[in-house]
């Protein structure tokens, strides 16, 4: 298995808060918020929204647009979120980059908690959780306390203005050689316990059908990651999702 094809499974909470805002606002009888009204009322609600509003004011336009078509046009909460997340999930990433070592670690524990959360509710959901182009994704706004979103949102929010403040990171080459390097062990002990189920890392696609057992090791995989030292556990972060 090559290592720099490892699927780094990142979630994007961002739209379906909005959407889900909007839901409840439209069973909400006595409001008189337009469709776009409660947009933008969603957005005011979501640190990490209110960043990417200030970070890419045109991205974030486009996507504002592009998520309202897309509800006029009838699409389900999850077809719409299906769509905008990977935009969503771009822009983060970049943001990983030069964001610090603490900031980025964090993120990819709250990942993490987040992943072993959707666990609990099934095995499936963790899957579609972690791979939506696969099987289709899953809200988790429906099935995720409020209390870990908020939380997860604040995490993103800080990460992404980290990468634009006084201390934001440069990734350098020997940086990526070293994250290759600290990956392996980590990858070794893996596939000592799974075998050829590792495939499902660089063609997750083969997890339909295995789905405890995807989850399990993607939960593995970054445990074993975070459980290394910081710096080395940012840059397989930043390694990882740089090859998405």
């Amino acid at each position: 298995m090559k290592l720099s094809r490892i699927a780094i499974p990142l979630v994007v909470a961002l739209i379906a808060g909005v959407l889900g805002y909007m839901k409840s606002a439209d069973n909400n009888k006595t409001t008189t918020l337009s469709p776009e009204e409660q947009f933008d009322a969603a957005l005011a609600t979501m640190p990490s929204f209110q960043v990417l509003k200030e970070q890419e004011p045109q991205f974030w336009v486009q996507m504002r647009t592009r998520a309202m078509a897309l509800q006029k046009e009838g699409k389900t909460e999850q077809q719409i979120i299906d769509i905008i997340q990977p935009q969503i999930l771009q822009k983060q990433v970049a943001r990983l980059q030069q964001a610090p070592d603490d900031q980025v670690v964090l993120y990819m524990k709250v990942n993490m908690e987040q992943t072993a959360a959707v666990q609990k509710v099934s095995d499936d959901s963790c899957y579609r959780f972690l791979f939506p182009a696969v099987k289709g994704g899953v809200n988790p706004m429906r099935i995720l306390p409020q209390e870990m979103l908020r939380y997860r949102m604040n995490v993103d929010a800080n990460m992404m203005r980290s990468a634009y403040g006084p201390n934001k990171h440069t990734v350098t080459q020997q940086e990526r050689d070293q994250a290759l390097e600290d990956l392996r062990p980590v990858v070794a002990q893996l596939a000592q316990k799974y075998g050829q189920d590792m495939e499902i890392m660089s063609q997750p696609e083969k997890g339909v059908g295995k789905e405890k057992v995807t989850c399990d090791i993607v939960r593995d995989l970054w445990a074993g990651v975070l459980a290394l030292p910081e710096a080395k556990a940012a840059g397989i972060v930043r390694y990882t999702s740089s090859e998405m």
